[in-house]
């Protein structure tokens, strides 16, 4: 069987780090690391994660300062969070950037962290049962969704920056829907400016989300409540002319 490129490089790697000891030693270390390396990658695609997270942690432990150790943390984070564990797949793509910010794989821990953060979003079960979701903090959505903008600003040519544009398009609504609930909140009880700028930030911070519409809609009526009649009408020509059918 070829060896694959992979293998190969792991290989000269793994030659590198024990290049001080003997001959026979040696050959023996590098075919004992490199069969566990396969071995762990073989256990994740498997979807036996554990396993495979459990070599990895063992081979990170055993060479902790090498270019290889970079090699087992892109594995790890992938394994944590294929796994769900998304705090130590968070923990593990932060150290990575952290410590190699020029690395050509910083765009894919940028990209883990972001899918980490975003797998904390409501799951099938709270779906079913019709709870409405923009009532719900988006405790991990904001960091998701900065993660995955500044993948795509940095990266724009990376291979994970469609699939976070289109997140991002997901996770924009989704923040404005709930930054409106809280201006709508603050409506209710009589606190308008609080509603105003509420309103007015997520109409700036989330521009094309489509809780645009209520952004708006609540701050033309938190300029009426307080009397500001001329933006309330500017405010609602821009609403008009945006939004024709609302």
């Amino acid at each position: 069987m070829l060896m694959t490129l992979r293998q190969a490089l792991l290989i000269g790697a793994l030659a590198l780090l024990v290049a001080c000891a003997g001959s026979g030693e040696q050959q023996t270390e590098i075919g004992s690391v490199t069969e566990a390396y396969e071995k762990a990658r073989e256990s994740v695609a498997r979807n036996n994660y554990r396993r495979g997270i459990q070599i990895y942690e063992a081979i990170q432990a055993r060479f902790p300062f090498s270019d290889f150790s970079r090699q087992i943390q892109l594995e790890l984070m992938y394994a944590y969070y294929k796994s769900g564990q998304s705090e130590q797949a968070i923990e593990t793509a932060d150290t990575f950037m952290r410590e190699n910010p020029i690395h050509p794989r910083v765009d894919y821990a940028l990209y883990i962290t972001a899918l980490a953060h975003f797998e904390g979003e409501p799951g099938f079960t709270e779906r079913w049962f019709r709870k409405d979701l923009t009532k719900r903090p988006p405790e991990g959505v904001g960091q998701s969704y900065a993660n995955l903008r500044r993948l795509v600003d940095r990266y724009p040519a990376s291979p994970y920056s469609a699939d976070a544009v289109q997140r991002m398009l997901y996770l924009k609504n989704r923040l404005a829907a709930y930054e409106n609930h809280v201006a709508d909140y603050y409506m209710r009880r009589g606190a308008y400016v609080a509603a105003l700028n509420r309103a007015q930030d997520a109409l700036e911070e989330f521009h094309g989300a489509t809780g645009n519409v209520d952004s708006l809609t609540i701050m033309a009526e938190a300029y009426e409540k307080l009397g500001m009649m001329d933006l309330a009408e500017d405010t609602r020509r821009v609403l008009d002319l945006n939004f024709p059918n609302n």
